[in-house]
């Protein structure tokens, strides 16, 4: 089952903060052509703000555009993130460059 809202937010720092919610759910960071990361948080908009800042690492090398988010309860965030991950194979989930930015 894809994202509930598919429409991309830009990946910047101020639509971060504008459209991401300081809550728990999971959320997914794209470029044009791939998806890059599906992560899950006890805050969204913290969790997107850290890969943001992080300029050095595989997941911004892929030059990412856009994010997309959904709230839900931490005990069905792992279960969310697992099918997410399954369903659109981002490239920096599969090569396990970004296990430090899942956020608890």
């Amino acid at each position: 089952m894809p994202f509930q809202t598919i429409t991309p937010r830009p990946f910047t720092f101020s639509a971060i903060q504008i459209y991401a919610p300081v809550e728990a759910g999971v959320y997914g960071i794209t470029n044009a052509r791939e998806w890059i990361f599906i992560g899950e948080s006890d805050n969204i908009q913290g969790a997107l703000l850290d890969h943001l800042r992080d300029s050095g690492t595989s997941l911004m090398q892929h030059q990412p555009a856009g994010f997309v988010y959904e709230t839900c309860a931490g005990e069905q965030r792992k279960t969310r993130q697992g099918r997410l991950v399954t369903e659109y194979a981002p490239v920096c989930n599969h090569a396990r460059i970004q296990p430090e930015h899942s956020h608890r």
